[in-house]
């Protein structure tokens, strides 16, 4: 079973930077489309973003020119790098894995889901 591992949540101060990362247990990434999801206390989970091997990355308006989407498939890992990060980008962030080609906005089509990875901005 496909496994997914989120790392480099933590605290920083807004308008600060931060770097997460999603580790995947497959032999071969690049079948997979891998999405960035978050979400906050009392809050409906939203996608942030999300990259695939064939449809290029894809970045909610939300966060649209603060975060970037990566892919190494050699090392089957996806990075979301944060930056000029809002108080209102604190959440949980899980990545989310489907077997495809290209990315999907909607939660309930990524069958395989990391733990998350808490993610605070706060003075």
């Amino acid at each position: 079973q496909l496994q997914l591992v989120e790392s480099g949540g933590g605290y920083v101060q807004p308008g600060g930077s931060l770097t997460l990362s999603c580790a995947a247990s497959v032999p071969d990434l690049d079948p997979y489309a891998i999405g960035w999801f978050r979400q906050a206390p009392g809050k409906e989970r939203e996608s942030i973003s999300c990259i695939s091997s064939r449809g290029g990355p894809v970045v909610a308006e939300s966060v649209k020119g603060r975060f970037t989407i990566s892919r190494d498939n050699n090392q089957k890992t996806v990075t979301l790098h944060m930056s000029r990060m809002k108080p209102e980008d604190t959440a949980v962030y899980y990545c989310a894995s489907r077997i495809n080609y290209y990315c999907s906005a909607f939660a309930d089509e990524f069958p395989d889901w990391g733990r998350g990875t808490q993610v605070t901005v706060s003075s």
